[in-house]
């Protein structure tokens, strides 16, 4: 918990992209957050290298690895919001939590919750699924619903960013909402 007594949320979003949409779903998600939850959305993982295991053995991990693992432990929970690449995570994503997987992981019974956005009718149902199988060996615990796959995601901003879609907005509210549960009832 923060100092002020909030759940403390890290948001990642799974897109390098500056203004992607799921950057901007998990701006909406930080603005419906119930009292009692503040959420902080991560920087950017653009500066984690691409993982090497004789990189690692030589050099240790890298700054920007530890700096997001401590900001990972450092949270109640963890919100992602990301898209789906090629039916899977997108491959920054997954480097990223392949280098926080090394040493002194940061995952292990951590409360998480994942939504996105992607052009396909599905969402990111497929990119979701993968990333909670990968998830699911690091001991990390997915609020396993409301769940939110938000699709044509191209079609729910305005010209000006706004989120457009107002039975969308009604449920992702009632995710992250959901998500304060579940932090409370799942941590240790």
């Amino acid at each position: 918990m923060s100092e002020s007594g909030d759940l403390n949320v890290l948001g990642i979003c799974g897109s390098l992209r500056k203004n992607s949409y799921n950057r901007r779903l998990l701006e909406l998600a930080k603005d419906l957050a119930p009292e009692g939850m503040v959420i902080n959305i991560y920087k950017s993982f653009a500066d984690i290298p691409v993982y090497n295991g004789d990189d690692e053995d030589r050099d240790g991990i890298p700054a920007s690895v530890v700096e997001l693992r401590e900001a990972v432990r450092a949270a109640d929970g963890v919100l992602l919001a990301m898209p789906e690449y090629n039916f899977s995570v997108p491959g920054g994503l997954k480097n990223a939590f392949d280098w926080l997987s090394r040493k002194d992981q940061p995952f292990t019974d951590k409360p998480m919750a994942i939504m996105g956005g992607a052009a396909g009718v599905l969402g990111t149902g497929r990119s979701q699924y993968h990333m909670r199988q990968s998830m699911a060996a690091l001991g990390a615990i997915f609020m396993p619903r409301p769940e939110v796959f938000v699709a044509a995601v191209h079609t729910k901003f305005d010209d000006d960013g706004n989120f457009t879609d107002e039975l969308g907005r009604t449920l992702i509210g009632q995710f992250v909402a959901a998500f304060q549960k579940w932090i409370v009832q799942v941590r240790p």
